[in-house]
């Protein structure tokens, strides 16, 4: 996907200049700028906190128009929608976190996500807030969740579960990749 050329069209069909999507965002309209020409990848929460600017959810952002009315219960996963656009590091060194959606969130009231953290990725370097409450279950691997001013290093079998309007991050900072199945309700993602 051309996240940057996505990320103009949705702040360009707002109305807004860069230098407005950046002061209501946090960030320099120069990253706006950047962004837009895909010169520089948002982390996953940059975009995040571009997209409640405008407003709108990341499952918003990554969807795409499902032509279909009738209801889908069942996705291989190759029908995962990929909601992270991150690259961490240079090169062969680069570790992108993975956040794949299962199903169209909005239309449903509860956001299911399965989560690859490569070695050395995080969510970024601004903590996450957004309504609702999220819970996870690590199923491979190790991750460190900070949510407030706790941290805690889970391991395969633990899992999380909080107020999302809490500060939080996810970070891999271990040799082995992580794996973790997550739900978030409302969607708000």
């Amino acid at each position: 996907m051309d996240v940057g050329g996505r990320l103009k069209e949705v702040r360009e069909q707002r109305g807004l200049s860069q230098r407005e999507l950046a002061a209501r965002a946090g960030l320099t309209n120069g990253a706006i700028s950047l962004m837009e020409q895909n010169k520089s990848s948002p982390s996953v929460a940059s975009l995040k906190r571009l997209l409640d600017a405008v407003p709108m959810t990341l499952s918003e952002f990554f969807q795409e128009v499902e032509s279909s009315p009738t209801p889908k219960y069942f996705y291989t996963r190759d029908d995962f929608v990929e909601l992270s656009p991150q690259e961490v590091g240079l090169g062969a060194a680069a570790a992108r976190v993975s956040l794949r959606q299962l199903g169209d969130a909005s239309r449903h009231a509860l956001q299911l996500l399965h989560e690859t953290y490569p070695p050395g990725s995080d969510t970024g370097p601004e903590f996450l807030t957004h309504d609702g409450e999220e819970a996870g279950i690590v199923v491979e691997g190790l991750i460190e969740v900070t949510v407030g001013d706790e941290v805690r290093v889970l391991n395969p079998g633990d899992g999380y579960l909080f107020d999302s309007r809490l500060p939080h991050r996810f970070r891999n900072a271990f040799s082995a990749p992580c794996i973790v199945i997550s739900a978030c309700t409302p969607p708000s993602f």
